[in-house]
């Protein structure tokens, strides 16, 4: 495969803190409509991963392509409006605004000050909120005040405040942190439906989350990948089992 076949294409990708290798000559491959986890235990590297890919952390060597284009010299804001989103571990929403208002104002065009004072509610922009509530489930809280939802509502309809820029990538850190069981069931069926015209990398540690939803898994230890595959190879290797499973 070349790697313009690829959603994400990362090579040879290090990042030193005071001549500490975070992420120590890593290579990645996302496809595209791939719905990826990367486990591991704490201090493996996988929220460093996630920073680097969205700008937020400068990397030391290496490369990241997304849609064929060289990420590591290229500003935050570009690589969202090149169609990257990033849902970090505590929510971001506006809790006194209404479920559609959060999901409005994050249509692209209503981004910017001057955007945000010329925005009209378009149809468009109507239809596309009413597609994105679908999608997370929120469609009878439209009116609801952000603050007043279930911690795990507030989750989704960050998710969807992410789908309303339609990001060809989207990365979540710990998405099920907190929520009930049965919203857990629920989060695994809307990161299925949203993987189907984009691909996801979700950070996790519930094994029978992961169990569920990955397409393959991918296993960081000490900023370098240990083990990558389907979720039952991944959890046969002995390796796996010794760094992390087995704990």
């Amino acid at each position: 495969m070349s790697n313009t076949d690829f959603a994400l294409a990362v090579e040879d990708l290090t990042v030193s803190f005071d001549g500490f290798k975070a992420i120590d000559a890593l290579t990645l491959y996302i496809d595209k409509n791939e719905l990826r986890v990367i486990i591991g235990p704490n201090g493996a590297g996988k929220t460093t991963l996630l920073d680097l890919i969205c700008g937020k952390t400068k990397a030391s060597s290496g490369s990241i392509k997304f849609k064929n284009t060289e990420l590591t010299k290229m500003a935050e804001h570009k690589r969202v409006r090149l169609g990257i989103g990033r849902k970090f571990q505590t929510p971001s929403i506006y809790e006194n605004l209404s479920v559609f208002q959060n999901l409005e104002v994050s249509y692209p065009s209503g981004r910017s000050v001057f955007g945000a004072l010329a925005f009209k509610c378009t149809d468009q922009v109507k239809a596309a909120v009413q597609a994105v509530a679908e999608d997370i489930g929120l469609v009878d809280k439209l009116g609801t005040e952000a603050g007043l939802l279930s911690h795990g509502q507030k989750q989704w309809l960050e998710i969807g405040m992410l789908l309303m820029q339609e990001p060809e990538l989207l990365m979540l850190d710990e998405p099920i942190a907190g929520m009930s069981s049965r919203e857990r069931e629920l989060t695994a069926d809307l990161l299925k439906r949203i993987c189907k015209n984009r691909a996801v990398i979700v950070i996790e540690h519930d094994m029978e989350f992961v169990k569920q939803i990955a397409h393959k898994v991918t296993v960081m230890h000490q900023g370098k990948i240990l083990a990558e595959g389907p979720m039952e190879k991944v959890q046969a290797d002995e390796r796996v089992i010794d760094v992390y499973l087995g704990h």
